[in-house]
């Protein structure tokens, strides 16, 4: 089977896509009271030999069933109205036990047995109330929602008829949405927190291909420019697909590559200057400088083509601040959040508007959170215009062009002043 957390699905999944999406919208056409306008849905295929299946998460229009996509595994109903916290947890602890999911060998597990080992998943609600924190740790039920999405629903079915999954593919379809930054025809992963654990029980017993990722990261390491070094410290100019740190599966990294610590992060798909320490004394003293923003950073950035009215059409250069906070549910994404997101500040400067509609621009990032610049640039109330090949927050492409391209600080020991500029020549 190809890998299911892949996004870039085989042309057969891709092709079962377009033939969903229009569907849908035929739906639409005829529903302009649907949810679908407002705020849209993730929609998943899954292939086997001889055709397709399809899904949606959770309900659509306030039904689990249409014509022409799989059922739920379970029909969770309703909390009764009026019942106590307790009693909602407790009642959630019974229908949890109640979603049974197969594998590739037949074996079955219900959603208690699954997460049971995994970290609680806190909302954004519960993150800021110790208390709340505390009592949901205690319960450690799944995450609300677990089970009702694509990939779950689509391997299901498939395993109770005997079918054998070729590929599986999730895209979002109808309005976009304001938070999580999801695109209309765009391909996303399955979600970190509700979907992977799951799918980690569903595809035992399935050969799963390596997914073009996994091979691309491999040939990276050769690729690692060094800029400089010393016996303090090495700059570096990362190639776009390599991490700068481990991940939670230990994947290769420009860290354990070259045996020193990463002082800040780079996302895996943004290329360009990263700073290592080969000291604790050295890493601690960077890493106060980035407190206190006493080191320079400039990223060059090409911009998908605007789609709508926005500030950026009327200025070429500006600040926007958007609170950042981790989604709960599908890390590593972000998600703006006005009441509990961490202040998220970024200048920018548009160098030139091209023919093609897309913008060549210079990112000052005055905070650090993950993911700033690029939801940013993606969100509606940003500049509204994704950086190009972003997969997570915008569009697929050949990689994200996103470049840190230069950096200036002094140096920690010697206290010379540190300038690296290299450009993206994107």
């Amino acid at each position: 089977m190809f890998s299911p957390f892949s996004i870039t699905p085989p042309p057969s999944a891709r092709q079962a896509a377009i033939e969903v999406i229009r569907r849908v919208h035929a739906y639409m056409r005829e529903h302009p009271e649907s949810e679908l306008h407002q705020q849209g849905k993730m929609f998943g295929v899954l292939v086997y030999d001889g055709g397709y299946l399809a899904a949606f998460s959770a309900k659509l229009d306030g039904s689990y069933y249409h014509d022409g996509f799989v059922p739920p595994v379970y029909e969770m109903p309703a909390p009764p109205i009026g019942s106590s916290k307790f009693e909602s947890q407790q009642l959630q602890r019974l229908l949890f036990a109640q979603y049974n999911f197969l594998n590739g060998r037949g074996e079955a597990k219900n959603l208690l047995d699954i997460f049971a080992s995994e970290k609680p998943i806190l909302t954004k609600e519960e993150f800021f109330d110790k208390g709340e924190r505390l009592a949901v740790r205690g319960v450690r039920l799944p995450p609300s929602g677990a089970g009702e999405c694509c990939a779950p629903k689509l391997l299901q079915y498939a395993f109770l008829h005997g079918l054998q999954p070729v590929a599986l593919a999730e895209f979002w379809v109808g309005a976009p949405s304001k938070t999580e930054i999801r695109h209309e025809g765009t391909f996303y992963a399955p979600c970190s927190g509700k979907c992977v654990p799951i799918l980690r029980h569903m595809l035992q017993g399935i050969e799963i291909e390596e997914s073009p990722e996994s091979q691309q990261t491999k040939a990276l390491c050769r690729l690692i420019e060094i800029l400089y070094e010393d016996e303090y410290l090495m700059v570096v100019n990362k190639p776009s697909g390599m991490l700068s740190v481990p991940g939670k599966n230990d994947e290769l990294s420009v860290e354990t590559f070259l045996g020193a610590k990463a002082v800040h992060r780079l996302d895996q798909d943004t290329s360009g200057l990263l700073v290592l320490a080969k000291t604790t004394e050295v890493y601690k003293t960077l890493q106060a400088y980035f407190q206190r923003r006493d080191i320079l950073k400039r990223y060059e950035a090409v911009l998908q083509p605007i789609q709508t009215s926005n500030i950026i059409h009327h200025t070429s250069e500006g600040q926007i601040n958007l609170p950042l906070l981790p989604n709960p549910f599908d890390r590593p994404r972000q998600m703006v959040d006005l009441e509990h997101g961490k202040p998220a500040i970024t200048r920018y400067k548009i160098r030139e508007r091209r023919l093609d509609g897309t913008l060549f621009i210079d990112f000052y990032p005055l905070t650090g959170r993950t993911h700033q610049l690029r939801v940013h640039a993606a969100h509606p109330d940003g500049l509204n215009a994704p950086i190009l090949g972003d997969r997570l927050y915008g569009e697929q492409g050949k990689r994200l062009m996103l470049h840190a391209a230069e950096i200036a600080f002094l140096h920690p020991v010697t206290q010379q002043e540190m300038h690296f500029c290299i450009p993206s020549n994107f």
